[in-house]
């Protein structure tokens, strides 16, 4: 099944290949890459939306859910700074393998513990938060490694759309799964499914050879140093931070939000497929307009995006309102995501010692990224435990608001090109 998979994808690569300019061509590593994460993000869909309502409709406690991810994310930079130090000391794969394996391991316990997830939602949430992060820390150095800066723009909105493809497939089976199953049965059954892609992505992962490095040192406790030299890199990692304070609430309230104004598991599937297929659209658009000198245009549409979106949900908190307001995210989402990677991946680029820092940066993105996620989503716990569920929307709007801090923080520096060429 899996050569079948991959065969058919390289034959409609190597076909696009030949209308392709030499330097935008993806390599066979790339590609591969993109097959691995299909089957990845095709699991994490199906379960990752559903955890958050399994744990709803155990608890139906905001607390217990944001919690849930707070120990999630707090964990994540730990476990990025280990997961880069095995990148360093063996490769980047090894960290991935461990990853997905992990989370592998991870929904295979949530099967075994089907209502009980609840009384270890704390040892759960640091488990995934761990299992995650080395699959992050792997992915993302892969990312960098088999893309150039020729062709990387390209190669991460193909990631994105392939993302979203499997992001628009899981959830609409996974709804279905669960709609035409009594009970709890459904999760089990769509937990048990993500165990298996997460099989596949690991076997797949062996179609990538491990690259032997003689640079095994590991820079992370110079970061700070690098931060005082550098400044265009210490603005981008903060505006990851900032990133998070938007994109922490992002990952589990909508879901909560709909789920109770449906009241069905398929419906929230359903709409999920609508978002989807909305950021492959918008994927498709950046392969073709996507340009690093529409950094500031593309990050302000976004944000605009963003405040709009939220004014709905301000205006009325019913079904409509929040459709539209997840369409606009949809849309918007990617925009600002694949700008932001593009422009740090084009920073690492101009970091002292060609490249060897690349490995740091990812553990950093992501250390800045997850407190972020922690302080948007303590906000939103705290506020509504003793405000009330009405402060939601202005929460969301606030956090909306904080996105037009990446206009500054990432606007293009012109000294990148110049630190480049002296080095």
């Amino acid at each position: 099944m899996i050569t079948k998979l991959y065969s058919g994808g390289r034959q409609w690569v190597q076909a696009r290949r030949r209308y392709l300019p030499e330097d935008k061509r993806l390599s066979r590593d790339a590609v591969v890459s993109l097959f691995i994460h299909f089957c990845f993000q095709f699991g994490a869909s199906m379960s990752g939306i559903f955890l958050t309502l399994y744990l709803w409709r155990l608890t139906e406690s905001l607390w217990i859910n944001g919690m849930y991810y707070i120990f999630n994310y707090a964990i994540a930079p730990l476990a990025f700074a280990l997961g880069g130090l095995i990148i360093k000391r063996k490769d980047r794969m090894v960290t991935y393998r461990i990853g997905i394996a992990l989370i592998a391991i991870f929904y295979l316990l949530v099967v075994f513990a089907q209502e009980k997830v609840v009384d270890y939602y704390i040892l759960f949430g640091i488990f995934a938060g761990s299992a995650s992060s080395f699959y992050w820390a792997g992915y993302l150095t892969l990312m960098y490694d088999v893309s150039t800066e020729q062709n990387r723009i390209r190669y991460l909105a193909i990631n994105m759309i392939v993302f979203t493809l499997a992001g628009l497939i899981g959830p609409a089976l996974a709804g279905i799964i669960i709609r035409y199953n009594e009970g709890l049965q459904g999760y089990t059954i769509v937990f048990s499914i993500a165990f298996f892609m997460f099989l596949i992505a690991t076997l797949g992962s062996f179609k990538i050879k491990t690259a032997v490095s003689h640079h095994k040192a590991y820079y992370l406790k110079f970061v700070g140093l690098l931060m005082n030299k550098n400044k265009q890199w210490s603005k981008s990692l903060f505006g990851f931070l900032v990133l998070g304070l938007f994109q922490g609430i992002m990952l589990f309230l909508p879901n909560i939000l709909l789920f109770q104004i449906v009241g069905r598991e398929d419906l929230v599937g359903y709409l999920g497929v609508l978002y989807a297929t909305l950021s492959i659209i918008t994927g498709f658009v950046l392969t073709k307009y996507g340009r690093e000198d529409r950094t500031k245009l593309f990050l302000i549409v976004s944000t605009l995006g963003f405040i709009i979106g939220t004014l709905f949900i301000i205006w009325q908190l019913s079904l409509i309102s929040v459709v539209l307001f997840m369409v606009l995210y949809s849309i918007c989402a990617p925009l600002q995501g694949n700008t932001i990677t593009s422009v740090y991946f084009r920073i690492i680029g101009a970091l002292p010692l060609k490249g060897q820092l690349r490995v740091e940066s990812v553990v950093m993105r992501e250390t800045f990224v997850n407190v972020g996620r922690v302080i948007s989503i303590f906000t939103l716990i705290l506020l509504t435990k003793y405000g009330g569920n009405g402060l939601l929307p202005w929460v969301l709007f606030g956090a909306s608001i904080s996105q037009a801090g990446l206009v500054w923080l990432l606007q293009r520096s012109p000294d990148i090109a110049t630190e480049k060429q002296n080095q």
